[in-house]
């Protein structure tokens, strides 16, 4: 079902769109904990540490792909906003063209280029095996994840984030049954973890697939199907500063993870805990900048101005009262939930994990604020600041991390992830109350 958002109470449209897709982000990082907490207990700390090692290069090619679909959401929700069909019809059609370009661009590149990429973060030899088998199948299966990436990106533009998580939810469910069976049963090690995780985004990216096609306004007709070479020009100019930034982001985060190494794979594995947590806070707060987007893209499509900018100052203060919430829980329980996914004796090992945590925790009010102002500028259809974001994040992770004396130790580590975290996220807001304030002039 469709959702019309330029009418009606702008916190009730945010929460009720946030909702499934928190539900659905929490379901989505089971995958990754699932594979965590099983290959930690059922292969090993060697293994852990092995897929552990991998995900900020996995992000640096998945947050790509994230960033290009979400451009072409933008176009999408806008052309729903202004209430033109035909010009909707024609951007999903072509969203889809691109799409299918992008997967096989990305699946074959970034397979052949994981163990040369592994090799110079300064993997640990002991891992690295294993890190370049897991990553190596996750990287081949990349079009799986392009496949439900455009196909959700589609339905949440219009206002659907319920079929997304029904479809999340189901592959949720395989994902889980198939690492158990390919992991502890064939006893396929890190490999039957990947394979599990590429079946289950195929499974999650049909159900997609089909809703889109179950939409009456998105009935297709020659002339929709036609290639148009202006709204690929217009989808690419919004998608690719949107991939640009989150790979930069991600070349902050190798960048971390290359210190992280030169620490031993014990820290590695240490940091693999932590930023699992993390990660899941940070999906749980994303989920309103993600709501803010599509609110902001239909409103100001639609030319609403005044209901643009309520909708945003209400996401800020959902995100905010969100980011307590989480703060809170990871404070008291992080020791706790850092234990389920190691065996009990690895003690050293979440201690140092939850040092990452605690410190994250703290700031993670900024992640908030930043995601909030990120996606309402990306909403009117700027993606050139938030772009730029990208690289004072790169700036400051590299900066702190490589400035921050070594008698820091691990503290280097969280600093740098938090201090990058803040400096976007006022950089971002002020470029939110200038385009404000010249588009009232």
């Amino acid at each position: 079902m469709i959702k019309d958002m330029t009418r009606g109470n702008p916190s009730r449209l945010i929460i009720n769109f946030a909702l499934p897709v928190l539900v659905g982000n929490l379901f989505q990082q089971l995958y990754s904990v699932v594979d965590t907490a099983i290959v930690g207990r059922g292969v090993g700390v060697n293994a852990l540490a092995g897929v552990g090692s991998t995900g900020s290069l996995n992000w640096f090619i998945m947050g790509f792909i994230f960033g290009f679909t979400h451009g072409f959401s933008i176009k999408i929700s806008q052309s729903f906003g202004s209430k033109d069909e035909k010009l909707t019809r024609k951007t999903v059609v072509m969203s889809l063209y691109l799409a299918m370009i992008i997967s096989v661009l990305v699946s074959v590149l970034s397979a052949v280029f994981a163990r040369p990429m592994l090799t110079w973060m300064g993997t640990p030899t002991d891992i690295i095996d294993s890190a370049v088998l897991y990553i190596t199948i996750i990287f081949s299966g990349a079009w799986t994840i392009i496949f439900y990436n455009i196909t959700s990106a589609i339905l949440r533009a219009l206002g659907n984030s319920t079929t997304p998580l029904i479809s999340l939810l189901c592959c949720s469910g395989v994902n889980v049954v198939l690492d158990i069976l390919f992991v502890i049963v064939f006893k396929w090690g890190v490999a039957g973890a990947a394979i599990a995780t590429v079946i289950a985004n195929i499974i999650s990216g049909l159900v997609c697939f089909v809703a889109v096609l179950r939409i009456p306004m998105l009935k297709m007709t020659k002339e929709d199907l036609k290639w148009n070479k202006r709204i690929a020009r217009d989808l690419i100019r919004l998608g690719l500063p949107v991939g640009l930034m989150n790979s930069v982001t991600a070349i902050g985060t190798i960048a971390l993870q290359f210190v992280v190494n030169s620490f031993g794979s014990a820290i590695v594995a240490a940091f693999t805990l932590g930023s699992k947590l993390v990660l899941i806070a940070d999906n749980c707060v994303n989920v309103v900048g993600t709501a803010v987007a599509t609110y902001v893209g239909q409103n100001y499509g639609a030319g609403d101005i005044p209901r643009t900018k309520l909708g945003v100052r209400k996401g800020f203060f959902i995100a905010l009262g969100l980011s307590a919430i989480l703060a809170a829980i990871m404070t008291v329980f992080g020791k706790n939930l850092l234990a389920l996914f190691v065996s009990a004796g690895e003690t050293a090992v979440i201690g140092d994990a939850y040092t990452y945590v605690f410190v994250c925790s703290c700031m993670i009010w900024s992640l908030g604020m930043l995601f909030v102002y990120r996606s309402a500028l990306q909403g009117m259809g700027d993606t050139i600041v938030p772009m730029f974001s990208g690289f004072l994040e790169l700036g400051l992770r590299i900066g702190v991390v490589f400035l921050l004396p070594k008698s820091f130790g691990f503290y280097r580590i969280s600093f740098a992830e938090v201090s990058a975290w803040l400096g976007a996220a006022l950089m971002l807001f002020a470029a939110y109350l200038i385009r404000m304030r010249r588009k009232n002039q």
